[in-house]
């Protein structure tokens, strides 16, 4: 197996784009740890739709490419999306006993995230997006 040093600059470039943008999210958008978090939930969904729209679009659309994926798949996708802080924000939520708060948050993220997967990659596949 051979170490490919572009692959890893790909999914640097990508990871650090994609972090810088969250992170920008985050700190221009502030919420209250009992308040339903949308920014990280915004985040998280629109990440799992850019997910879905990267990975049917180059695999079933476009020649194939070496460094498409690493770049956006995981570089972009894996540093925007946070799954860590979507733990952090619950984990809060419990701490103030916010229970119910808590699970539907879970819950909702899970369902918009699996839902944004399937909108986008029905729209490659129909030739919409």
């Amino acid at each position: 197996m051979r170490f490919d040093h572009r692959e890893l600059a790909a999914i640097f470039a990508g990871g650090a784009i994609g972090a810088l943008a969250r992170v920008w999210l985050a700190l221009h958008i502030v919420q209250g740890d009992t308040s339903w978090p949308w920014t990280i939930f915004a985040i998280n969904v629109c990440g799992a739709f850019l997910l879905g729209y990267f990975v049917t679009r180059l695999q079933e659309c476009l020649p194939l490419s070496t460094y498409r994926r690493p770049l956006l798949g995981t570089g972009f996708c894996g540093a925007f999306t946070t799954f860590s802080t979507m733990e952090v924000e619950l984990l809060k939520m419990v701490q103030a006993n916010c229970y119910g708060l808590a699970l539907a948050y879970a819950a909702a993220s899970l369902a918009a995230g699996l839902t944004a997967i399937w909108l986008a990659s029905t729209l490659v596949r129909r030739g919409r997006f």
